[in-house]
This record gives C-alpha cells, sequence and structure tokens, in this order.
C-alpha cells in the first residue's frame, strides 16, 4: 500500500488588501487630526500705539480754554480744580495726544484761549504743562471780535 500524500495548503497572507487599509487609515487620521498651534505661532495683539507708515490726519489741533474763575477746558470738556496749581488730568491727557501725534508722525498743536480776566499765573501754569507733555506747537486765540 502506497501511502497517499495529503494536499497541504498553505495559507498566504495576501499583502496588497493590507496595503490598502493601512493608507485608507492613514489618510482617514490625516484628514480628521487637526492641526496644533505652538504657542510662539499665536498672534496676541496687546492694545497700544502703533507707528504708522505714512502720516494720518489728526485733529490738527487741540484747543484749552481758560476761564476767569480758572477753570480749564480741554476740547470743552473740564479738566482739574478751578484753584489747583497741579494739572494731573491735563499733563496725562496731552502726553497720550502727544504719543497719538509721534505715532502718527505729525505734529501736536495746541491752542490756548485765555479769558481777558483770566489770571496769568493759571496760564503759566498751563504752558508749564504742555511743556512737561513735549508739546511745542502752542499759539493763543486771538479774541477780537469782528465788528460790521
Amino acid at each position: 500500500m502506497q501511502l497517499r500524500k495529503k494536499d497541504i495548503q498553505t495559507v498566504e497572507m495576501q499583502m496588497g488588501p493590507m496595503i490598502d487599509m493601512v493608507f485608507l487609515l492613514l489618510v482617514f487620521f490625516m484628514v480628521t487630526a487637526k492641526p496644533v498651534k505652538q504657542e510662539s505661532d499665536l498672534n496676541i495683539g496687546l492694545p497700544g500705539t502703533v507707528a504708522q507708515e505714512e502720516a494720518l490726519d489728526i485733529p490738527d489741533e487741540q484747543r484749552i480754554t481758560i476761564r476767569a474763575d480758572g477753570q480749564i477746558l480741554l476740547n470743552d470738556q473740564p479738566m482739574d480744580s478751578p484753584k489747583g496749581d497741579a494739572l494731573p488730568a491735563l499733563l496725562a491727557t496731552l502726553k497720550r495726544f502727544k504719543e497719538t501725534a509721534d505715532a502718527n508722525k505729525s505734529e501736536p498743536l495746541i491752542t490756548i484761549d485765555a479769558d481777558d480776566a483770566a489770571v496769568h499765573q493759571r496760564i503759566v501754569t498751563v504752558l508749564n504743562t504742555c511743556a512737561q507733555a513735549e508739546i511745542t506747537g502752542i499759539t493763543f486765540a486771538d479774541n477780537l471780535e469782528e465788528e460790521d
């Protein structure tokens, strides 16, 4: 008797479909993944002044009015106490005006409109405050009324 050899079938793993599945999974994960921004790439804009390339048109001048009672108005807005020698609110506002004008590459201009009955020391105090804010473009308003 002769023994028959059984046909032994070898099982092969087909690589083609496996490679297809790997590429499909790779594409799926690439499409669904969100790119992560690093902290250094985040654009954070802080408030402040930015230098301009060209000069911008800002109000030509700020008008400071000095009343007879000593009250100081900057563009019709009351500033500080009428009796105080120091003008901190006016100084802070004029410094901001100067910084804005410098950033816009324009000259800050101030027009002082003093009442005829205003104390001269109050006018000198306003001039000193302008000097502390480093504003040199100062003029005085002409209070003469035109007659017909």
